[in-house]
């Protein structure tokens, strides 16, 4: 008989558990964890799924203008919610580590689909938290892949998988949550200072991201990728217009904007748009990286560009950039946002011209919509009729 060495036992299943044991492992602390879990992962489920449907809107789906920072709100606390699941997943991970190593790995059907629901769900989580944070870092070369779809997709399986798992193992979960509480003798932390840390990780880390999307902690947010108050004119920008490739075509004396509707097209030079009725709002521009910032802009109002071409106030309008290779360079504006007299084509931005990188001549600026979908440097104008 061959004896394996001491060190190699070591690394078998049934010796894991062993070497990784804490008294404050028990199904009241994992369900407790796992209850303020679920709760993050269903915020940022609604909000993640909200944003998406706003840029790849399903038929019955509606989204209003008003009120113009509601997607402020819901993208802000998203990404936040998402940096805090960052502790809460690690201690639950911690909670349930020796189980996740346990041999055989099921016994029955219904435990084989139970640990197959869990791996999925750990699988999913953690490459949730991980692209999302790459995302708000504008760092995409770690991803051959196209984050927002598989951002989408992977938070469907998340939440598929969490619900399996949650069906399985709520009898267990609910006699822990019904449990009296028994303080447990250690050596370091007690369960409540598991908790206590807990909530000054997430603390820490709400504070110190939050100011990109509230700009009075704007000082505090050490790890927050965007300073609202940096860039030109005062703002952030994502692309600017030499990535873009759009300088010569935004600076050249020629341009024209190209205005069509059921009534036929106009070309409108910079000088005709200036020379139209002027409007001021003063609205956000909100990234789905988790960014804000707030600026006055002024322009002429999409309604009556609208109008000017024959288009009516049930209308939809398309707009299109400069720039030639984004997946972004059209938009649709839907009519409760092209009807609404705060929507603009902003010729300035704090009173003063648009800087080229904010989207020089002029961009679509309206409320309540993602920063993506604010398209810059706009070429083309069309009013779609219902």
């Amino acid at each position: 008989m061959v004896r394996v060495p001491e060190p190699l036992t070591r690394l078998y299943p049934k010796n894991l558990s062993r070497q990784f044991t804490s008294r404050l492992r028990s199904p009241q602390l994992t369900s407790r964890i796992g209850r303020i879990l679920g709760i993050a992962v269903a915020v940022c489920f609604v909000t993640g799924y909200l944003s998406h449907a706003i840029q790849h809107p399903p038929g019955w789906f509606y989204w209003p203008s008003r009120p113009v920072d509601l997607y402020r709100v819901t993208q802000g606390l998203h990404v936040a919610t998402g940096l805090a699941i960052v502790p809460l997943l690690a201690v639950k991970l911690w909670s349930v580590y020796p189980k996740l190593f346990r041999w055989p790995p099921f016994r029955d059907a219904v435990q084989a689909v139970e640990r197959l629901s869990l791996l999925l769900l750990v699988a999913a989580a953690l490459f949730q938290v991980t692209t999302g944070i790459l995302n708000i870092a504008l760092w995409y070369s770690p991803m051959s892949f196209f984050f927002t779809t598989a951002h989408y997709w992977t938070a469907w399986i998340l939440i598929g998988s969490l619900a399996i798992h949650l069906g399985v193992k709520l009898p267990i979960i609910r006699r822990a949550l019904a449990a009296p509480h028994r303080p447990v003798q250690t050596e370091g932390l007690s369960r409540r200072g598991v908790f206590t840390a807990v909530g000054a990780a997430i603390g820490l880390i709400t504070v110190a991201t939050i100011g990109q999307t509230l700009r009075p902690f704007a000082w505090l947010s050490v790890l927050g990728p965007r300073d609202p108050r940096i860039g030109p004119q005062g703002l952030p920008v994502n692309q600017s217009a030499v990535a873009a490739g759009v300088t010569a075509a935004a600076t050249d004396p020629a341009y024209r904007l190209e205005l069509t509707g059921p009534t036929g097209t106009r070309q409108l030079s910079l000088a005709d748009l200036a020379a139209l009725p002027q409007h001021t709002a003063q609205l956000p521009i909100t990234c789905v990286e988790g960014w804000s910032a707030t600026a006055t802009w002024t322009g002429v109002r999409i309604k009556d560009l609208v109008a000017a071409v024959g288009g009516s106030s049930d209308a939809s309008v398309r707009v299109e950039s400069l720039e030639a290779n984004s997946l972004y360079r059209v938009s649709t504006v839907a009519p409760p946002h092209a009807d609404d007299p705060l929507t603009l084509l902003a010729l300035r931005v704090r009173g003063e011209p648009l800087d080229l990188d904010h989207g020089y001549p002029c961009r679509l600026i309206a409320p309540n919509r993602p920063g993506v979908l604010q398209t810059k440097w706009v070429h083309r104008i069309e009013v779609i009729e219902p």
